[in-house]
Parts: C-alpha cells; structure tokens; sequence
C-alpha cells in the first residue's frame, strides 16, 4: 500500500437515541425475497443535457451486517453482527462521475440555460426546484488532481456536497434520490454473499472486480471492472463510496441489542462536519480494505491541504480516493423521508 494516512477509528461514543434509527421485526426473512414487479431497471437521464446513468434493482431482503469475528483483517468497528431486513432500492450501475457531478457542482445547468436564452417561465417545475439547490463553491484546487474526468468517478467532494448532489438530483428529475445507507450498501455490495468480497473469500481474483493498489494508480473510468452478482460494477475499490450514516464505532453493539431483524438501521447525519462512513476501498488501498465489511470514517486529514478558515464544506482537497454512488428506494422509510445535509459553514461543528 502507497504510504498516505488512513483515519483511526475513534473512541467509542454513547449513541444518541435520536440519531441511531431502526425498526425491530418480528421474524427472520430470506435473501434476497422476491422482487417487486415495479423494481426493474432503468436509465436515468438528466434534464436539459445528454447526461445518462442506470439505475439497478436491488430485491428487499435479510443479510447479517458486519464480519465475523475470524475474518481476516476484520476491525473492531465491523462488529457485533446483527440481522438486518432492507427494503427494495434502487442503486447507480456505477459511482457517480465527473461528467454528472460538474453539471451540478458548477451549475452547468443553469450557464447552459443562461446561454442559450431559456424562457424559465416555459420549463417544468422540476428546473425552478433544481435551480434553488445551494451549488458549491470554486474549489481550491483542480479537484481531478490531473486524474482526468471524462468517464471518471467524482473525488474529492465532502459527505454535505454528496448530499447536496442528492438534492439537486432529486428536484431535477422528479425522483427521490440519496445517499444509501451503511446497510443499504452492504446488503448491495454483498449480493447475497456472506464472503469477505462479493466474488468470495480469497482477494486472488479482486483484480477481475475492482481498482485497487496493486493495479492502478489513480482512479480509473467506472465500470471496466466485472460487476457483483446484482450488476454493480467498482462496489469494490476505484472510489471509497459516501454512505449517509453519521460514523459511530459502536452501532453495531446498539443495534445488536435490538430484536431482529432490524429494519433500515441508520445513524443519521447531525450538523457535524466529522465523521461520516465511506465503504468499499479504493484504488489507493490494500485488498482487505475493499472487503464488504469494511467502514472508512472521514477525519479533517481528508482536509489538510485546504488553506481557507474556515475550511470548505464542499471539497476535501486530501480524498482522491472517496466518490459516491446514488440510491433510491422503491418506498422510501419513514425516518428517511426529507433527509438532508445539516452542515454550515462557519458553525464550529467539525
């Protein structure tokens, strides 16, 4: 592994009620249980450009979240296991790009209608709603680092502008789109696998499924890799991916607690610059930090090249190896309906 700093796991903190969301159920269920007829795939395409992504159905289910004590390199935080029930969802095929992320991130959308001379009062509500989204600031730096951009996963970007991105694709396209949670991506990432990886327990084949340190050396286009069994290519490695889940240590020991299984466990995000869970590894990482189990929490390292007091909310000049991938659910749950980034700038919340 190339030397670059990697977070700690901070101590333990007690859980606020509040944040640590879960519904009990009453029996254990299979996975994956069968799809609904309305969860098929589709394109997405965003309005105004010829920007496209597919979206994958992802069957509702149970899986146990987490590793096994005897998994190797497993990490404290990875445990106890607990039973989880998810409701069906879509996922992005792949991690969301450049391409995609520019038209929001410096609102090419609106220079596009601005130079061509769109009558606003002639467009859908959906461009008015999308349009009133909060964009990012200049950042302070080229945020590809020289990695290109075309086809290329989005870096850099903090969990608040992830978010945000989330927003705008939302109010753009009429759907409800987000962030997933940390088992919504586990349960997608494992496929109904309970191996260390989607393709099983041995890191000899991660070369045929993901980027990582031991054949790239920058992140690479989305989507050359195999994909797992549920059609989701680079869920190992490429880009580390931002989940919505508020990073606590501990969860799994409160969730745990609960009976099982639980259903759409979530810590949900605070005001709270610091720390937010990003999951699946990266091309800059070893083959144990692409396992399923794994949770990277995000610490101001991620930052420390940005010179601005206070600093952005918006880029992490110090993540190349963190994107994100969207979801969005067949019927979304309750406690997840409205979700939003809680982040200002200025607050001293980090």
């Amino acid at each position: 592994m190339r030397q670059v700093s990697h977070p700690r796991p901070a101590l333990a903190l007690a859980l606020p009620l509040a944040l640590l969301l879960g519904v009990a159920g009453t029996a254990p269920g299979q996975a994956p249980i069968q799809a609904p007829a309305a969860l098929k795939p589709y394109t997405e395409t965003i309005a105004g450009s010829e920007l496209k992504f597919d979206m994958v159905p992802i069957p509702g289910g149970t899986f146990t979240m987490g590793s096994p004590a005897a998994e190797e390199k497993r990490k404290p935080d990875e445990g106890p296991t607990f039973t989880v029930r998810i409701a069906p969802f879509w996922m992005g095929k792949c991690e969301v790009t450049w391409d995609e992320f520019d038209e929001y991130a410096f609102s090419k959308d609106i220079k596009r209608k601005q130079r061509e001379s769109v009558d606003l009062s002639r467009l859908p509500a959906t461009e008015a709603a999308a349009d009133a989204v909060t964009r990012s600031t200049k950042p302070y730096a080229d945020m590809t680092f020289g990695f290109g951009s075309r086809g290329n996963p989005a870096i850099c970007m903090t969990h608040h502008a992830a978010m945000e991105y989330c927003r705008w694709l939302s109010a753009k396209t009429g759907k409800l789109y987000r962030l997933p949670t940390e088992a919504e991506w586990e349960y997608a990432a494992r496929a109904g696998t309970s191996t260390p990886y989607s393709f099983g327990d041995s890191a000899e084949e991660l070369g045929d499924y993901a980027w990582y340190v031991e054949n790239a050396e920058k992140p690479m286009p989305v989507g050359k890799k195999k994909p797992n069994p549920w059609g989701l290519h680079d869920i190992h490695g490429n880009v580390s991916e931002w989940c919505l889940d508020l990073y606590q240590p501990d969860a799994y020991a409160a969730f745990a607690r609960m009976a099982r299984p639980v259903q759409g466990p979530v810590v949900l995000p605070t005001p709270k610059e610091y720390s937010y869970v990003a999951r699946g590894g990266s091309w800059d990482d070893d083959a144990d930090r692409l396992r399923s189990a794994t949770r990277i929490p995000s610490t101001p390292e991620w930052s420390v090249q940005d010179p601005q007091r206070p600093q952005s909310i918006w880029w992490h000049t110090d993540a190349t190896r963190v994107g994100f991938r969207v979801v969005r659910a067949l019927d979304e749950q309750e406690n997840l309906k409205g979700v939003r980034s809680l982040v200002v700038k200025g607050k001293g919340t980090r």
